[in-house]
């Protein structure tokens, strides 16, 4: 064998097992990534952030504010045993702040305490609450300013009390033992003017504290 045989045969020798180290280290580092690609998973929504633990605080918090608030009743009108409670005001603020999804869950969620003694007024009581927040919370995703606020809560005011009139027409003679057309007699001199005047504090609070409160919410984020 010549010496340049030679050269090249121990020059074969020596990369052969570099070649073999390079390919298992190459092999092992798919591995690797194969590995974590098996190992890690996707939640879905949690992984935008869209549900993330703060979130799910936020609007546990406001249930909360709903819960107390659907306890501070008190007359706005001469008729005193329709009264007044500023639950309404803390699912505007949550719809505002979080969008119709967070308005819902405090519509509903924020009244739960009365489910048992009143089963019906807080059926009454869940159904104006979303006719209030929900659209309005659509309207001012749509439009983030305040224009679109006040065309948010004059919309779903309006359809709050339309839903709060009709509710009672099929609601209040089951529980309250009355006719329909009792019920529909009390609409002109006692219910519209009370909905109206609870509906308008709603949205005069709700107009003057919302945009210092999404402020305060959005430098949590």
């Amino acid at each position: 064998m010549s010496i340049s045989s030679r050269i090249r045969m121990q020059v074969v020798r020596s990369v052969a097992p570099e070649a073999q180290g390079a390919g298992s280290d190459s092999g092992s580092a798919a591995g690797d990534v194969s590995n974590a690609k098996l190992g890690s998973h996707s939640t879905g929504v949690a992984d935008s952030g869209r549900w993330s633990t703060k979130r799910i605080a936020m609007y546990a918090l406001f249930v909360a504010l709903a819960m107390v608030t659907s306890f501070i009743e008190f007359p706005i009108t001469p008729v005193t045993w329709l009264k007044y409670d500023p639950s309404g005001i803390v699912c505007l603020i949550a719809g505002f702040a979080f969008g119709p999804s967070a308005a819902a869950i405090v519509s509903v969620l924020g009244f739960v305490p009365h489910l048992f003694a009143d089963p019906w007024g807080t059926l009454m009581a869940v159904l104006v609450a979303l006719c209030l927040s929900v659209p309005a919370s659509f309207i001012y995703r749509a439009n983030r300013t305040r224009k679109g606020a006040l065309i948010g809560i004059l919309v779903g005011a309006v359809l709050a009390i339309v839903a709060a009139l009709l509710g009672n027409l099929v609601v209040t003679p089951i529980y309250a033992h009355m006719t329909v057309q009792a019920v529909a007699a009390m609409i002109l001199p006692i219910l519209l003017p009370f909905n109206v005047a609870k509906m308008a504090i709603h949205a005069v609070v709700t107009f003057l504290i919302y945009k210092p409160i999404s402020n305060l919410l959005a430098k949590q984020q």
